[in-house]
């Protein structure tokens, strides 16, 4: 008998209605109780990770501390629960088909024919149970990605039929996520698309045992019922989603609706404890009333889609938090930069982020950039591409390299300071082969970044393939631009800062990704000081 309980949380009605806030938001809740949660993400779509789509496609791609290329989502997990995750919290369809025809190949089925049912869906069972068989979490949450009635979806949901027949009652449950829209025109709620998408549901072969509904206006108790004689659930168990002006209140909206509770019932579980959430609520406390005010300007390619920057966005929420101030960012366009708008965008900002990003596209206005904020002693942040682009600046501006450039954007430069990896010259595949992951910096004494870590050695996660190039290191540092963290395996640099600027930093790594709401990431922390400080002397 399994010890480990599994919660299966679906969608209907339309995409995007918040599966991973709630899915957090709960786990969050167990946790405070004394449970211990994880929280998996099955993605339907075929790409075997999201390290090669567009930010565009899917929003930001997260990185795990061993290396995954994953779901945002999973970003939300670790943010709630300041919880690491891993290879093993997302699974994509693409890796499901990767592994079965791998097993296919080496003849482990044993000249079967493979089908769907039962190798395919055998395989996503697999995936679900293998944290729980770690015997680290009590209770495992998964999320299904896309809608019930989706083709891509069909082999996860008769997964989680069969494994929930096989568990039985008291170890797995289904949580349904719907829709509940409200026609202006009428004036009411419409709990159709609702029912609708249960019977979707149910034609697969499972009863969901919660409805969470999102919804724009309160469920009112005709509607609660309706919807529990309709979707067949108990009453108790339909739980209202209402929009909230963050995402951070959803715990606590959800701990009000009881959604905790009618969990750990369906699951078996006899508990009257009361969710420690004194932590999480003096946070949102801060969040929520703020002494003070910063503008910090967000530079990137794709600020058109914010989830392309989501844990950007999330760390200046808990750095802001952290400070007693709220933080505004406005996204800058790197193009717009690049047309001439230097001067009038960048004036009305108290601190300037240079984010991530790839290719050739919205660089120069990138390096624009930098330079307004090097020159006019803005407080700077640089994050990966964000660094190189320093380097660059500096290259070209103080060293006089006026062609000083990146290999990745101009291959026959004269000054390639940023350069291709030697690793990763011979590579040909583009998925999954960057350098990724967490990895070691030694941090040099007396600097910025030793007053923000207060230590001389951390870890960070990475993800690019182009590096600093060291054959410049000696020429940059004698022009003020210190090397002043150090990966101690490959000698390659990982901080570069301007002692004479007030506060400039770049930082070859991915700091966001380790932010959470019980830990804020000290360098982002500290980068809204700085501009908080600026800002006072404006």
């Amino acid at each position: 008998m399994s010890t480990t309980k599994y919660i299966f949380v679906t969608g209907g009605v339309s995409s995007s209605l918040g599966k991973g806030i709630i899915a957090a938001s709960l786990a969050k809740l167990l946790q405070a109780r004394g449970y211990r949660v994880t929280i998996q993400k099955l993605d339907p779509y075929i790409n075997v990770d999201p390290g090669t789509l567009n930010p565009y496609e899917h929003g930001e791609c997260y990185v795990t501390e061993d290396g995954a290329e994953t779901d945002l989502d999973l970003g939300h997990y670790e943010r709630f629960l300041n919880v690491n995750t891993s290879q093993a919290n997302n699974v994509t369809t693409g890796r499901i088909y990767q592994s079965v025809i791998d097993k296919e190949r080496r003849g482990e089925f044993l000249g079967k024919t493979v089908q769907v049912v039962p190798h395919i869906t055998n395989e996503i069972k697999e995936r679900i149970q293998q944290l729980g068989n770690t015997g680290e979490y009590d209770i495992v949450i998964t999320e299904i990605g896309g809608t019930v009635g989706d083709i891509e979806s069909l082999p996860y949901i008769e997964a989680v039929r069969q494994l929930r027949w096989e568990l039985g009652d008291d170890n797995a449950l289904v949580i349904h996520l719907t829709l509940v829209p409200y026609l202006s025109a009428a004036k009411e709620l419409k709990t159709k698309p609702t029912q609708h998408s249960v019977k979707t549901l149910m034609e697969s072969g499972i009863k969901a045992d919660i409805l969470v509904c999102r919804t724009e206006h309160d469920l009112s108790d005709d509607l609660r019922t309706k919807l529990a004689l309709f979707c067949n659930v108990k009453k108790e168990a339909v739980i209202q989603s209402i929009d909230a002006s963050t995402i951070y209140d959803v715990p606590n909206m959800m701990l009000k609706e009881g959604l905790d509770t009618v969990t750990l019932k369906k699951l078996g579980i006899d508990d009257s404890t009361e969710p420690d959430l004194k932590r999480w609520n003096e946070f949102l406390q801060r969040h929520k009333n703020p002494k003070g005010e910063v503008t910090i300007g967000l530079i990137g390619k794709y600020v058109e889609l914010q989830d392309s920057y989501k844990s950007i966005l999330e760390a200046f929420i808990h750095a802001g938090a952290e400070n007693e101030v709220r933080v505004n960012v406005v996204p800058i366009h790197s193009e717009d930069i690049e047309n001439g708008a230097l001067e009038d965008i960048l004036k009305r900002m108290d601190g300037i982020l240079v984010a991530p990003g790839f290719g050739e596209r919205g660089i120069e206005g990138k390096i624009q950039a930098v330079r307004y904020a090097r020159e006019n002693n803005v407080p700077f942040l640089g994050i990966c591409l964000g660094m190189q682009m320093a380097v660059i600046e500096y290259s070209r501006n103080v060293l006089g390299l006026s062609d000083a450039s990146s290999t990745e954007m101009n291959s026959s430069t004269q000054n390639p300071v940023i350069n291709l990896m030697e690793s990763q010259k011979n590579i040909t595949d583009m998925g999954g082969t960057m350098r990724l992951g967490a990895w070691n910096c030694a941090v040099t004494e007396n600097t910025i970044a030793h007053k923000v870590y207060g230590e001389t050695m951390i870890s960070e996660r990475h993800r690019h393939r182009y590096e600093y190039n060291n054959a410049y290191r000696y020429q940059l540092e004698e022009a003020g631009m210190k090397a002043t963290g150090i990966n101690p395996d490959t000698q390659l640099v990982e901080i570069v800062e301007i002692p004479k600027h007030p506060w400039f930093v770049g930082v070859q790594y991915h700091p966001e990704y380790k932010s959470t709401v019980a830990n804020p990431h000290p360098l982002f922390v500290a980068f809204v000081k700085a501009v908080h400080d600026y800002a006072a002397k404006k």
